[in-house]
């Protein structure tokens, strides 16, 4: 494993961007987004995810030119088009406006149609948390989720996450509606290790914590059993619903080809009705009532402020033939 800095790696994807038709504005975050995810340690969407992304954009499947833009308003609430852009910029963007529309009213929404995969989720959570807002946002996929009691996917991993602002470390709580995301199967795979806890079906339908085994049978376990199953339903019809965008059925099963998914990313402005320094000690209350619950207890987005220092120190972990292909794009 190659330890690469953290502006190394910025320079080769910009300029990789750069040939891919992003102007310079657009390149510079796009890469700064990637490059964070796997200093942060969310390496299934950081640079490992970045050929993926290229191919995608050398089929025509994203359009790098495409940019987020609002069609409608109503209130807090807005709808924007993604015009197939990058997923990830729109998705920033969404969240800033989010954001802006939060600090005039208390709350702002931004429904996003048409748009595509947007990397790590978690990012526009730490996004609204370093802006001081509370953040809330959510994204169908393309069907990869068997609903419970069925073999066949029909629903969408869809990930939800949860941020809370807080000046000892932002409480971040980033999750996929199965047991154990593709990238975490993938990622325990590959290390040669079984999952801690069963994460779904094999061919045969019995449990296992094997993940080349829930790989093949493509039957992840939703979160909560049923609940997992309802709670991913109602995000995918929520984001569809709002965003009049697609639903997880419309949306491609070909990862190469999951474009048109719809997003919702929703802001509140926490000192809206109360003094910060309140809204702060609460917050830390919460987190300290923690201590002293287990050795392994911690709080959603901690272990990724551990990783980010280490790979700010070290720098960023990468796979010698990856770092090849990308310094070759």
């Amino acid at each position: 494993m190659l330890r690469v800095p953290f502006g190394d790696v910025l320079e080769t994807l910009v300029r990789a961007l750069g040939r891919m038709g992003f102007d310079e504005r657009r390149a510079a975050l796009c890469a700064r987004l990637f490059a964070e995810t796997t200093r942060d340690g969310v390496y299934t969407h950081g640079l490992n995810r970045f050929p993926r992304f290229a191919r995608m954009i050398r089929n025509g499947d994203i359009d790098p030119r495409g940019e987020a833009e609002p069609v409608a308003a109503r209130g807090v609430l807005e709808r924007w088009n993604g015009n197939r852009g990058p997923g990830n910029l729109n998705a920033w963007r969404s969240m800033e406006r989010a954001i802006e529309i939060a600090r005039r009213n208390g709350v702002g929404c931004v429904a996003l149609a048409n748009t595509t995969h947007w990397m790590r989720g978690g990012t526009y959570g730490w996004q609204a948390a370093d802006a001081g807002a509370v953040g809330l946002c959510w994204t169908n996929t393309l069907p990869n989720l068997p609903p419970w009691g069925a073999a066949d996917a029909r629903l969408g991993n869809n990930p939800l996450v949860i941020a809370v602002p807080r000046p000892g470390g932002h409480v971040v709580l980033d999750m996929a509606m199965s047991q154990f995301s593709f990238g975490a199967l993938a990622a325990y795979r590959e290390r040669g290790e079984e999952l801690p806890v069963a994460g779904g079906f094999d061919t045969e339908g019995r449990l296992t914590r094997d993940p080349a085994a829930i790989e093949q049978s493509g039957r992840p376990l939703p979160i909560g059993c049923w609940k997992g199953s309802g709670l991913a339903l109602m995000l995918d019809m929520m984001a569809a619903l709002l965003a009049g965008g697609r639903a997880t059925h419309q949306i491609p099963a070909d990862p190469m080809k999951e474009v048109g998914v719809s997003q919702v990313f929703v802001a509140f402005d926490p000192a809206a009705f109360g003094a910060p320094p309140d809204l702060e000690q609460l917050a830390g209350g919460i987190i300290a009532s923690l201590d002293g619950a287990g050795t392994g207890v911690r709080y959603p987005g901690e272990r990724v402020l551990r990783i980010r220092a280490e790979n700010t120190a070290l720098g960023l972990p990468v796979e010698p033939v990856l770092w090849r292909e990308l310094s070759a794009l």
